[in-house]
């Protein structure tokens, strides 16, 4: 079944720095999470999941590989009129300019979403984890007779300076928006979130980025070509004179558009019980892959996610997610650590004939403790990573430190003995 109401608009975001070095060579919507997905599968899977299988996918930086990965993942019935398609920034006879933010890239693919059919469209972020029915919202977006949407969440005062804030009416009415605003106007700001809210000190009403437009309404805003972002523009300015929503979401979110976020998301997929379920059955998708089972031996397994086609002889693996095709030598001890794992095996006749001393994985004898390791990274024997605050913010070529955290850089390779932290 498609929902042929609404069409799906994901925002890839610019360059990701905050995730730099993961956003190096690829956008942010295609860094690897959870060992084998890509976070774009996140918001993808929402919209199928919601029976919304028209998506395009907006994105101007380092798009190859999530081009490759879309291209490889989403296929849909050739008699279907569902699909995902990427839409690059792109010089046309209107624009020549890169997008100038998340309004403005809606603003210069608007040719394409008109192409289509629907009276809403649904406009998400690239860099969120979060299982949400979107049908629910849609249709209290229906009811309420609203021509905007957002998605809010109840945040802290730590947190609320980072996002656009706003304040409802008792019929959920948003009468007033303030984009990040300074710690000192956060006192004007509280809302009523409900007890078990306030209950953890999250008084603050914050907006996801996710949003619901009517089409007409949609086309009107965009004709202006002087507001490039909505939330610090097209929202404040159109809760003036268009009735808009707020659609209080208390489950799971997380926004991991920083280095920091993005490692503690990731760790907490090992809990007992994670707050973000992949073992659920309306899942996350991603591109399927035929590879073996993974094989361990002599290992202690604590909190452990473990990816397909693994190969682990570590002595102990713990609060770790081991990423697909990844190779652990024996008496390795690696703990609140994401290895992303490999794109592809290497043989033993490649080792010989390329005279490789160092193989795709971490050798024997490691520590490697508050670590992110890139796909296809090579760490010899006897390496000891242990991050933690203790290390000072560095970068090198092979690696860089972020707030306590070594990143492994993409295809680097660490050599035997090395010692970092």
């Amino acid at each position: 079944m498609i929902n042929n109401k609404v069409l799906g608009i994901i925002l890839g975001g610019g360059q990701g720095s905050r995730l730099y070095p993961l956003t190096k060579d690829r956008s942010k919507p295609a860094v690897p999470i959870a060992g084998k997905y890509r976070l774009v599968d996140i918001p993808i899977s929402n919209c199928i999941n919601s029976d919304i299988k028209r998506m395009y996918v907006l994105t101007q930086f380092n798009s190859a590989s999530l081009n490759a990965h879309i291209k490889n993942t989403y296929h849909f019935s050739f008699f279907s009129s569902a699909f995902v398609d990427v839409l690059a920034a792109e010089q046309t006879m209107k624009s020549d300019k890169w997008f100038q933010g998340t309004a403005d890239a809606v603003r210069q693919s608007m040719q394409h979403f008109l192409a289509n059919d629907f009276e809403y469209a649904l406009i998400l972020s690239g860099d969120q984890l979060y299982q949400m029915d979107f049908n629910d919202m849609i249709q209290k977006h229906e009811e309420s007779g609203a021509e905007i949407s957002i998605a809010t969440y109840p945040v802290n005062a730590k947190d609320a300076t980072s996002f656009g804030l706003l304040k409802t009416n008792e019929e959920n009415i948003i009468t007033s928006f303030i984009e990040k605003p300074a710690a000192e106007l956060l006192p004007n700001w509280t809302s009523d979130v409900g007890s078990e809210m306030k209950a953890q000190n999250r008084d603050y009403l914050a907006s996801m980025g996710i949003y619901i437009f009517n089409r007409d309404l949609l086309i009107k805003l965009m004709e202006n070509p002087d507001t490039n972002d909505f939330g610090g523009e097209i929202i404040p300015q159109a809760i003036e004179e268009h009735k808009t929503l707020s659609y209080q979401y208390d489950g799971y979110w997380e926004d991991i558009g920083t280095i920091d976020s993005f490692f503690e998301a990731n760790l907490g997929l090992t809990d007992d019980v994670p707050q973000f379920n992949l073992y659920d059955e309306k899942g996350i998708y991603t591109r399927p892959r035929i590879l073996p089972t993974s094989k361990i031996s002599g290992s202690i397994l604590n909190r452990a996610v473990i990816g397909d086609g693994c190969i682990i002889h570590a002595e102990k693996v713990e609060r770790s997610v081991i990423g697909i095709r990844s190779r652990i030598g024996k008496n390795s001890l690696i703990s609140n650590t994401y290895m992303m794992g490999n794109d592809s095996y290497e043989t033993l006749e490649e080792i010989a004939e390329n005279n490789i001393a160092i193989m795709m994985g971490i050798g024997e004898r490691c520590y490697i403790h508050n670590c992110i390791i890139d796909k296809n990274c090579r760490i010899g024997d006897d390496v000891r990573i242990n991050g933690g605050k203790h290390i000072e913010n560095v970068e090198t070529d092979t690696y860089m430190v972020k707030d306590g955290i070594v990143v492994i850089k993409k295809d680097a390779t660490i050599p035997k003995g090395t010692n970092i932290g």
